[in-house]
């Protein structure tokens, strides 16, 4: 088994949130991550191997999940296996025969010298800055609901998403990162967040390495160039001001972010597999 600074890039920057305030737990074949405050986080709450499923692992892999997750925190109604491989794979049967899907994530890094200007020129009467965490943490979930748009139950999303910020304004007074908000003014009334994402680093290993978290534009103001915006200013932020070598972001390589994230100057790297069934209020 892969020793966690043998993991890939991707899979190595996911565990920097379970470093901080989460349960990393060494197994015979796998990795245990497990965060106990937030049991409906799917991938707060996983088995990460380093090698694809093969037929006849299904059970054994369930059992392991149910023994060391949801014996432990019943709220983890779901399914997740991480898996760090390079090559693609084609699911087993037994796992197919679960309900699960397999899930692709594109790693895509940038160094200082990779990033380029947005092709779109944002307007005036928008800002973007950190979030004062815990004060502003309820705008950025009222965000973050309405950039969901029903994919998951409502009340449930909410609770994670609640949970999520508390962990990142922990993270964000111990200096490991910060959570960004684009503000748009109104012509009568406070300016109001539009768009928001995370970028941290783990501060026990030189904190040179950041990872973008949970990028989200408000459904009213998308395609307006806002989130392109966003991003650079982010960047621009961890290069200039903390001084990071290494960003990265991980994105569905057949969503139109993937395209965004390259306009900037990012770069596909390898790809991440996550097999992952939903939580019964959560399936469609």
């Amino acid at each position: 088994m892969k020793q966690l600074a043998e993991l890939s890039l991707g899979w190595r920057t996911d565990l920097i949130f379970p470093r901080f305030d989460a349960q990393i737990s060494a197994r015979a074949d796998h990795w245990l991550i497990r965060t106990p405050h937030n049991p409906t986080y799917w991938w707060g709450n996983f088995l990460l191997f380093d090698r694809a499923p093969r037929e006849g692992d299904a059970a054994a892999w369930v059992a392991a999940f149910d023994e060391e997750i949801v014996q432990a925190q019943p709220e983890s109604r779901h399914l997740a296996f991480g898996i760090d491989v390079a090559a693609p794979f084609v699911l087993p049967p037994d796992f197919a025969a679960l309900g699960v899907e397999c899930r692709r994530s594109t790693v895509l890094t940038m160094s200082p010298g990779q990033l380029r200007a947005p092709r779109r020129m944002l307007g005036t009467g928008f800002e973007v800055r950190a979030l004062r965490l815990p004060e502003e943490a309820a705008l950025a979930v009222e965000q973050q609901v309405a950039a969901d748009q029903g994919m998951h139950e409502a009340l449930g999303f909410r609770v994670y998403r609640e949970r999520q910020m508390q962990r990142y304004g922990a993270m964000q007074r111990a200096g490991w990162g910060e959570w960004f908000g684009m503000f748009a003014d109104m012509p009568h009334g406070a300016p109001i967040l539009v768009a928001d994402c995370g970028l941290f680093r783990n501060l026990a290993d030189g904190g040179r390495l950041g990872r973008f978290q949970h990028v989200s534009t408000h459904p009213v103001w998308r395609r307006r160039g806002l989130c392109t915006a966003l991003i650079h200013a982010v960047c621009r932020h961890a290069f200039d001001t903390l001084g990071l070598e290494t960003l990265v972001i991980l994105a569905d390589p057949d969503d139109v972010a993937i395209g965004l994230y390259e306009s900037l100057g990012f770069r596909r790297g390898a790809d991440t597999w996550h097999i992952e069934r939903p939580a019964p209020e959560d399936r469609r």
